[in-house]
């Protein structure tokens, strides 16, 4: 018996090793979520009479600078960037300002999210090192928000700026002058502060400033702003929209592109007619014909000529009080022929219209060599229509629903501007069933004036539909392929029937845009009918009531 005690005993003990020997994880303790903390600053934060050039902060733990050139925002800002090091990780921040500072002035250094502790990166939020080079703190705010004029979502990192109204202001200020005070949105606020700011009158502007220098540049940068000077102390909740400014039309050097063809660049808008320059080739003195079409989806014109033994053109363009002249070289090239391209392949929406792209311009159309039939190989009538500044052909039929059509276009139907002509072209495109689009309704409430136009947008922004309503509240997108849609109503305060942004100088807003709070699910065989309340354009979706769609709508 005391053999299987011992024996029980021994067994007991062995299990004892086995277990303090069994190896485990080291789980190195919580997560470190705490944020730095600056212990101390020489000169101390929210120094006065500050006289030195060298800024000194010590943090109670390793950190790391992060975009520091984009986080960090100066205000005022100063004309040479300050030297921050080190740039690797440690307890100190080293800050050398190579900028004269102003008299009586409080500077504002914002690090944004750019300082971080260095092993989990837990972000200093909005730290500030705040001086006067005065006797005291300017201790003044002003807050708003920004939007964008035109898209539903405004951009990052967008500058809010400040310009002091004296006797030397004028409003060329924001052109080459760095604003009084500055902020800056940084990466996730649309919201804005300026703080520290001394009583008095100030020009107040958003800027998305691409080039970082803090001056606007209208071929880059938008810009928004407040009509009226303000008065500081403020406590108004100030908007600001963001827009691109349309630029005055200027033409650039012509290239040549080919041996009948030049690209005139340009900037400025072209895309109504009584916008577009008039343009007039010439070899010495000797207008030579030409005709003049938009290079598809760049700011450039197509210039066509016939071509002709020459070293040189000249080229003259004006529009309005714009006038300039240009002399280039030619070469021998290979010339452009024609070709004609269909933009629908296979499916034919309802709502689109059957469409053709010539490479070339054309001239000349005979419509008797023109043939479109359906599945049943019966005869459709048919009319066309040319936009000679797009180069497109449109075909405007009635579309039965499941039906096939075959467009024959006969050799010599279609001639150019060089007098070439078509072979033969055989274009074959589908229809589907009603019961594979939806339809939408749009109810306009508390419209303030009219007329509206009435736009919906995919997920890419890109402009799926328009509609344009002078009087009538109820505004129809009848089928429209299934998708979620964003809407948006612009009040076309000029009539001409597309939205026009702002401009500074003439101190003109863009025309309002408005949004639907929610995206639009429109679906197969239904009818979708939405409310579209223009005085709450950010409140919930209200109800929307959705019907079963009749099989022969059309």
């Amino acid at each position: 018996m005391l053999k299987n005690k011992f024996k029980y005993t021994c067994f007991l003990l062995f299990l004892v090793v086995i277990g303090c020997a069994k190896r485990g994880n080291i789980t190195g303790g919580l997560k470190d979520t705490i944020a730095p903390v600056l212990k101390a600053s020489f000169p101390k934060n929210f120094s006065t009479n500050f006289k030195g050039n060298q800024i000194k902060l010590t943090f109670d733990e390793f950190i790391k600078l992060k975009d520091v050139k984009k986080q960090l925002i100066i205000s005022p800002p100063m004309k040479y960037e300050p030297l921050i090091t080190p740039t690797t990780s440690s307890k100190l921040i080293n800050i050398k300002i190579n900028d004269t500072l102003q008299p009586n002035t409080t500077y504002s250094f914002n690090f944004g999210q750019s300082i971080a502790d260095n092993n989990e990166g837990n972000p200093y939020n909005q730290f500030k090192y705040i001086f006067s080079t005065g006797d005291y703190i300017d201790s003044l705010a002003i807050g708003g928000r920004v939007k964008d004029a035109y898209n539903k979502e405004v951009e990052s990192f967008v500058s809010v700026m400040l310009y002091e109204i004296n006797s030397t202001y004028k409003d060329s200020i924001v052109y080459n002058q760095t604003p009084r005070y500055i902020t800056n949105t940084l990466d996730s606020l649309k919201t804005f502060r300026l703080e520290n700011l001394k009583a008095g009158k100030y020009l107040l502007v958003a800027m998305k400033d691409y080039n970082n220098n803090n001056k606007f540049n209208p071929k880059t940068d938008k810009i928004g702003f407040n009509k009226q000077f303000i008065n500081v102390p403020n406590d108004t909740v100030f908007e600001l929209e963001l827009f691109k400014e349309i630029l005055p039309f200027k033409a650039f050097k012509p290239i040549q592109t080919s041996g009948n063809r030049l690209l005139l660049p340009y900037e400025g808008k072209t895309n109504l007619t009584h916008e577009r320059p008039k343009i007039t080739l010439q070899h010495n003195g000797e207008i030579i014909p030409s005709i003049i079409t938009q290079f598809p989806k760049k700011d450039s014109l197509q210039i066509w000529y016939k071509p002709m033994k020459v070293d040189s053109l000249q080229l003259a363009v004006t529009k309005e009080k714009y006038e300039a002249h240009f002399k280039f070289k030619i070469k021998d090239q290979k010339k452009d022929s024609l070709n004609i391209t269909p933009i629908q392949k296979g499916t034919l929406h309802f709502r689109d219209r059957f469409t053709l792209e010539t490479a070339t311009p054309l001239v000349r159309f005979d419509n008797s060599k023109i043939k479109l039939i359906n599945k049943d190989s019966i005869p459709v009538p048919f009319t066309t229509e040319y936009d000679d500044f797009n180069q497109k052909l449109y075909f405007d039929f009635k579309k039965e629903p499941s039906d096939k059509y075959t467009l024959n276009i006969a050799p010599g139907a279609l001639t150019d501007f060089y007098e070439k002509e078509n072979d033969t072209l055989v274009f074959k495109v589908t229809t589907k069933s009603i019961s594979e689009y939806g339809n939408l309704n749009i109810n306009l409430l508390n419209a303030k004036r009219f007329p509206i136009i009435i736009e919906l947008t995919n997920a890419k922004g890109d402009v799926i539909a328009t509609e344009y309503t002078e009087n009538n509240p109820i505004v129809s997108f009848n089928l429209l392929e299934p998708a979620l849609f964003t809407l948006r109503a612009i009040y076309d305060d000029n009539k001409n029937k597309i939205y026009d942004p702002g401009n500074f100088l003439d101190k003109k807003y863009s025309e309002e845009v408005i949004y639907f709070s929610k995206e639009i699910d429109v679906r197969a065989n239904w009818d979708v009918e939405q409310p579209f309340d223009l005085s709450l354009p950010y409140t919930p979706e209200p109800k929307k009531k959705t019907t079963k769609k009749k099989e022969s709508r059309l």
